[in-house]
């Protein structure tokens, strides 16, 4: 009989199908269909990291622009004044200034219309 190193293949395989076990189906219950899964899943994931960053910069600006729409100011003129008045801050404080404490992001505006 040929030495095949069973007890190291099967806990590899255990270890696999622990890691998917909530995956549907086949996914979760044959060992090549659940590495294929879980090789799928890390790509989606690592993905989605980079994706969230994206996502999130773009909701800020959003929210942020909303903002600056009340005081007749656009985004883009609101950001230029940020950097001409030399204030430092940066669009996820900003957008939660907008949102939650409306009163210091109006002086912050004012701020930034004497300076340009």
């Amino acid at each position: 009989m040929r030495p095949n190193n069973g007890p190291a293949s099967r806990a590899r395989k255990k270890t696999m199908l622990k890691r998917v076990k909530g995956f549907k189906g086949s996914r979760s219950k044959l060992f090549r269909r659940a590495s294929e899964a879980f090789m799928r899943a890390g790509r989606k994931a690592y993905r989605g990291r980079r994706l969230k960053k994206r996502n999130f910069r773009s909701l800020w600006i959003a929210r942020i622009n909303a903002a600056v729409r009340d005081y007749g100011l656009s985004y883009s003129r609101f950001m230029h004044g940020l950097k001409i008045a030399n204030i430092g801050l940066d669009r996820k404080v900003l957008s939660e200034m907008a949102v939650n404490n409306k009163a210091e992001f109006a002086k912050l505006v004012e701020m930034v219309r004497k300076a340009a």
